[in-house]
């Protein structure tokens, strides 16, 4: 269950760091929650598990041929 907190900071700070959250596709929000697990040593195994949810929107576009695999 999530928890909501109240930060301060400068506010050009802030807006400067949503935008580049929303380029890298994320928000502040996500972020935080990121460097938070970071900053209190979530193991490796919790990270992955979250960076995979986070790419899943990704598809391969399907299995590839034996040649396909070896085209250089």
């Amino acid at each position: 269950m999530n928890q909501n907190i109240t930060l301060s900071a400068d506010k050009r700070l802030i807006q400067e760091a949503r935008k580049k959250a929303q380029k890298e596709k994320s928000s502040l929000n996500e972020k935080f929650r990121l460097w938070l697990n970071n900053y209190v040593g979530k193991s490796r195994v919790l990270q992955y598990e979250e960076l995979m949810k986070e790419l899943d929107y990704a598809r391969s576009g399907g299995k590839l041929t034996r040649d396909e695999m070896n085209e250089r």
